[in-house]
């Protein structure tokens, strides 16, 4: 059992040896031809970090050439497939500026702008991968309008501008919790200005309101009133736009306590215009 154990482990040593020694022995030949065939032929086979060290050494050979187009159209993509999506976004765009006319050049732009989307991170992360995406995939749409990928490249950045949303949300709700209410308000505002049509407009102004709120109980005495009445008018845009919320009960007490707080300071004055009733 050893000794059938041994032959087969020496048997697939050998072979893996003289595979490796074929590729080496093409890289080094200089035969530019016989480098272009294997490299096909690699690709193929879907051994894509043969063929791209193949493609490297004869796409210089082959400029000007009507082989040069394949070449670099498959040098780009074995960049994509090795999971190298930002030098396969450059080299799919730069075949699209190099090859204008190509048939290829379609597929070439939308990989390009894919390749970015496949780079693109969780929401907390930085987000540059996916604006880059979102803005190749536009791009695709107005260059190709006809084109069958359009669906999928609006879903496509459907799905990145939610990630977007999100990742803003996030960090509004973030300076919530900091108690950094006027940074909340801010940021929440231009959720509801970059996003128009989120479907999460309700909960966001729900986040506006109780940050106006606290940041009207946690102001100055002299800057109260203008907070409450903000507070106050918020709420009440609210109650008249979402009637049935699920927040009605916290917004509607909101709105109550603001009016008190207004009723109060209209009756009793400032009684001490440098008193502080928060930070």
């Amino acid at each position: 059992m050893k000794n059938t154990l041994l032959v087969a482990f020496v048997g697939m040593s050998l072979l893996l040896s003289a595979c490796k020694s074929e590729f080496e022995k093409i890289r080094s030949s200089g035969d530019v031809s016989r480098i272009y065939t294997k490299a096909l032929e690699y690709y193929e086979q879907q051994e894509y970090q043969r063929a791209q060290s193949l493609f490297e050494l004869i796409i210089s050979s082959y400029r000007g050439k009507k082989e040069s187009e394949e070449i670099y159209y498959k040098y780009a993509y074995t960049y994509y497939h090795l999971g190298q999506y930002i030098l396969a976004s450059y080299y799919f765009k730069n075949f699209s500026n190099t090859y204008g006319a190509s048939s290829l050049r379609e597929e070439a732009d939308f990989m390009s702008a894919y390749s970015n989307y496949q780079l693109s991170p969780t929401f907390r992360l930085d987000q540059s991968y996916t604006e880059q995406a979102i803005e190749g995939f536009q791009l695709f749409v107005n260059t190709y309008p006809t084109s069958t990928r359009v669906e999928e490249c609006n879903r496509l950045i459907d799905e990145m501008r939610s990630k977007l949303e999100r990742k803003a949300y996030e960090s509004a709700k973030l300076y919530f919790d900091l108690r950094e209410y006027q940074a909340a308000i801010q940021t929440f505002d231009n959720v509801l200005k970059d996003y128009p049509d989120t479907e999460n407009a309700e909960q966001i102004r729900y986040m506006i309101i109780r940050s106006a709120y606290q940041l009207a109980k946690n102001s100055f005495v002299d800057k109260q009133k203008e907070r409450f009445l903000d507070a106050r008018d918020r709420a009440s845009e609210f109650m008249a736009r979402f009637p049935e919320s699920r927040y009605s009960k916290d917004v509607n007490q909101i709105y109550n306590d603001s009016r008190e707080s207004l009723n109060k300071l209209d009756n009793v004055g400032y009684q001490n215009p440098s008193a502080r009733a928060g930070s």
